[in-house]
């Protein structure tokens, strides 16, 4: 009787450790991209620790382990300017804002540009922190109405194959674009290939920011179309971190105050790491950012793809 009794709780102990164990191993590791604006714009730089941060996840508080700004060693930003295949001629006045916003990059930086063709990001180069390099792949498109297919598919695609390796580095892309799904045309504000690019571009760590340009299609020069593509741009901007630049519903005389406030932006992100329950499979969940700074805005992605806190130390 009294080997049973050992017996048994010995096998008790052996579940709880292994229900302690099973409990330890559920933990999720997630990271962001955090911009942080000074609320004054005489102000150059924001500051933010991690004291200041409260985070959830899917409704659930979550632990942040780090809080890293992103500048000099501790940065490695990657640009994609992706522009709308079948953008109208006219975008092209806003080419030296452009080339300025490519010109006046960090040095370090490395930059592409893509077009939207048939559904795909066509890659107008490598990225290179060669500015010289970078503006030969610019050039007009003059594609067809509607030959971009849709701008999802092409964030979709850009976001599966981004052109570097490095899962450590701060992806941006820039969608120039109207935003007008042309295989979606019911204005669907749940278009369901805005989710998937959404989608994509969380699990690829991309940050959106998009610029309105009018497309050269009949179906984008509606009004019912504006409305609709600056919506669906701005789902992905703000689902992902970004923002949204337009002028109400016509084209911006220049594009060079959408590129000043991208730069501010960019010289003012940090990179947020934190712990959160694990389901046991990686996946793309809401998060929710508290940030006590009166003196700042702070921007946060609405989702963000969380792994399994192994596969995050790899």
């Amino acid at each position: 009787m009294k080997r049973i009794q050992i017996s048994m709780a010995a096998a008790l102990l052996m579940m709880s450790a292994a229900v302690f164990a099973q409990k330890g191993d559920l933990e999720g590791q997630g990271q962001a991209i955090l911009t942080v604006l000074p609320s004054h714009p005489a102000e150059q730089d924001a500051s933010l620790t991690m004291a200041q941060v409260q985070v959830k996840v899917n409704g659930k508080q979550a632990s942040v382990t780090a809080l890293t700004p992103l500048k000099g060693a501790d940065d490695r930003l990657e640009i994609v300017l992706l522009i709308d295949g079948s953008i109208r001629l006219s975008m092209w006045e806003q080419s030296g804002d452009i080339t300025k916003f490519i010109d006046e990059a960090p040095s370090d930086a490395k930059i592409t540009i893509a077009y939207m063709q048939s559904g795909q990001a066509a890659l107008a180069g490598p990225l290179s922190s060669d500015s010289a390099a970078v503006l030969r792949g610019l050039h007009m498109t003059g594609g067809s109405p509607g030959s971009n297919g849709s701008p999802y598919f092409c964030l979709s695609d850009l976001a599966k194959r981004w052109p570097s390796g490095d899962r450590g580095a701060r992806r941006v892309v820039v969608m120039i674009t109207d935003g007008v799904d042309e295989f979606d045309r019911s204005v669907d504000p749940e278009d369901p290939y805005m989710q998937a690019a959404i989608n994509d571009s969380v699990r690829a760590g991309v940050t959106v920011y998009s610029m309105y340009w009018h497309d050269q299609g009949r179906a984008s020069n509606t009004g019912r179309a504006t409305v609709s593509g600056q919506n669906l741009l701005q789902q992905v901007t703000q689902a992902t971190g970004g923002n949204s630049y337009w002028q109400g519903d016509g084209n911006a005389v220049s594009f060079a105050p959408y590129f000043e406030d991208l730069r501010s932006r960019l010289r003012n992100q940090f990179a947020l790491s934190f712990s959160a329950d694990f389901k046991g499979k990686p996946e793309v969940v809401s998060m929710k950012v508290k940030a006590s700074t009166p003196a700042a805005k702070v921007t946060a992605p609405q989702f963000v793809y969380l792994v399994h806190a192994a596969v995050a130390a790899q």
